[in-house]
């Protein structure tokens, strides 16, 4: 059991998935600490809440002021070489359920199942500066968010959005120019 316990603890994850750092989210004290633990970097008034999710947050950055919802999936990576794969910065604001992959399954090789094929290599993912990402959001490896832009929920990002402009749809299209 104590090998369980020791796992938990020194394990680079968050979430539901790992009972005893997920019940430290609870209280403000606690989540604020194991979060500036596990995280690369972790900014001042940030919140990252029960029911989130982190893979391999030693190599996430979050900004100022972000808050990380339930239902959220930071999905970094474990490879050892990537020093840094999801950058979120100050006063990002981000709904409810987003999904960030830096990373995707192979599907290229058809003589071997696709589960066995292994990962496409990581692409990092940066959201810039005052950028508003609705509930449910998909960004995809390799997408850069721009300043103050603002993503539709349910949108699936394949590609960078420009600052200052508002996406929707799947695949996310510019709706308008914010300037």
């Amino acid at each position: 059991m104590f090998k369980r316990l020791w796992w938990f603890w020194t394990c680079d994850r968050l979430g539901p998935d790992i009972p005893l750092t997920h019940f430290f989210l609870y209280f403000p004290k606690t989540a604020r600490w194991i979060c500036e633990k596990k995280f690369k970097s972790f900014g001042e008034g940030s919140q990252f809440r029960p029911f989130a999710y982190s893979h391999s947050p030693s190599k996430i950055s979050i900004g100022k002021n972000v808050t990380i919802h339930p239902g959220t999936v930071l999905s970094g990576t474990s490879l050892e070489n990537e020093s840094e794969t999801i950058t979120i910065e100050d006063d990002v604001a981000i709904g409810t359920g987003v999904h960030i992959y830096v990373s995707n399954h192979r599907y290229d090789m058809t003589d071997i199942p696709i589960k066995h094929q292994g990962h496409y290599p990581v692409e990092p993912v940066r959201i810039c500066r005052g950028a508003w990402i609705g509930a449910n959001v998909i960004i995809l490896p390799g997408v850069t968010i721009g300043q103050n832009s603002v993503v539709g929920a349910c949108a699936i990002v394949t590609r960078d959005v420009e600052p200052f402009t508002v996406v929707a749809g799947n695949p996310a299209r510019l709706i308008k120019n914010l300037k």
